[in-house]
């Protein structure tokens, strides 16, 4: 990419979309090019196409995606499937018919088996069954790493496919219904101070910012301490909690034994403009593919993007803690699920390509509440 190319970034609000457009300022990029939801809905074949062809993108960032936590995925799969697919299908095809020079999809490592050998090896991707919860999801994405794969093989495109793990940092998603386990653990932990410090003042400014099912800082005292109990965040007192110098709790769900890798969203932003400044599909053909009706068989050309490091969520439960300074219990709620319990990338191939995660994540945890403290 030059500094003048023009690059489109789909997403451009999102976590990952925000630190890539972030990071391209940074490196000098100026001729940037983003659209909002209600500008571009990039489920509709005709709005795509009308972009691409006035536009005339040299690079795409495909960063847009329906995203969410387990109960989102679980309870929206029909959403969840046909949106994904419906951008990313659009996207994909409309910059073959504009001849982009090089776009990069952003899918996720729940691509992965639910059973699968650990770390996760790119090659595993379709060797068994996936997670029943967020399947929808996982299969809109496969398809487009599929759909990268084929079009490159078809018509000689350069586009290349990239599987973060677990992502947080600024533009995160802290609303408690929809939200993955970091930025939820901030938020509660965060709720949870104010509670244990009857701190109301904090307890509603959060609340207006962000309402949790609709109850924001206007409620009543009691709705307020109803929907915080709902949530996993209690306090001991009988008189229903509330009072300064009692004793608050915060829920985790299961046991906190389940380990999980989490990347720095800048970090994974760095990553995906590395790749795009200086790798090409032709870098991740697998080698010795197999030949078939003397075709090569080529696939599993997607990049794993991680740190290659896990943590318990027990051990990410107190981490959060002593961040944010919550001096109250964490109660891990073993009647509710685990899920996987063990999720880790292998990031072999990205290191080979020559790029490694540099935020560790007791620093991107401060960072991600400083934010969300400005925000709040």
């Amino acid at each position: 990419m030059n500094k003048d190319s023009k690059i489109y970034i789909a997403g451009h609000r999102g976590l990952v979309g925000s630190a890539i457009v972030k990071n391209l300022k940074s490196k000098g990029y100026a001729n940037l090019v983003y659209r909002s939801s209600s500008e571009l809905d990039l489920r509709d074949s005709n709005q795509v196409a009308a972009f691409f062809q006035t536009e005339q993108p040299e690079y795409v960032f495909l960063a847009a995606a329906k995203v969410g936590g387990i109960v989102a995925n679980n309870t929206y799969r029909a959403d969840f499937i046909y949106e994904n697919l419906m951008i990313q299908n659009h996207v994909i095809h409309q910059a073959y018919k504009h001849a982009v020079k090089k776009l990069l999809f952003l899918g996720s490592t729940c691509i992965y088996p639910k059973v699968c050998p650990q770390p996760m090896k790119e090659e595993y991707l379709l060797t068994d069954v996936l997670e029943y919860t967020n399947e929808p999801y996982a299969i809109a994405k496969i398809a487009g790493i599929k759909m990268c794969e084929s079009y490159n093989l078809q018509y000689g495109t350069n586009f290349i496919s990239v599987m973060p793990t677990n992502l947080y940092g600024p533009n995160d998603n802290f609303d408690l219904e929809k939200s993955h386990v970091l930025p939820a653990l901030i938020r509660k932990m965060h709720l949870g101070k104010a509670l244990e410090q009857n701190n109301w003042d904090s307890l509603k400014a959060d609340l207006n910012k962000l309402p949790i099912e609709g109850v924001d800082g206007n409620a009543t005292e009691q709705e307020i301490l109803d929907i915080l109990k709902k949530y996993g965040i209690r306090s001991s007192s009988l008189l229903g909690g509330g009072q300064e110098g009692d004793v608050v709790q915060v829920e985790i769900w299961g046991t906190g034994k389940p380990m999980r890798e989490f990347l720095w969203s800048e970090d994974m932003a760095d990553a995906c403009v590395f790749i795009m400044e200086n790798r090409d599909f032709q870098d991740v053909v697998p080698n010795g593919v197999k030949e078939s009706h003397t075709k090569p068989e080529i696939r599993n050309t997607h990049i794993n993007i991680g740190t290659g490091e896990d943590i318990s969520i027990c051990d990410l439960a107190h981490l959060v803690k002593k961040t944010v300074g919550f001096n109250g219990e964490l109660y891990f709620n073993t009647d509710k699920p685990d899920g996987t319990m063990k999720k880790l990338t292998d990031v072999s191939k990205l290191n080979d390509l020559g790029w490694e995660y540099q935020v560790k994540l007791e620093e991107g945890i401060k960072e991600a509440f400083n934010w969300y403290s400005k925000n709040d």
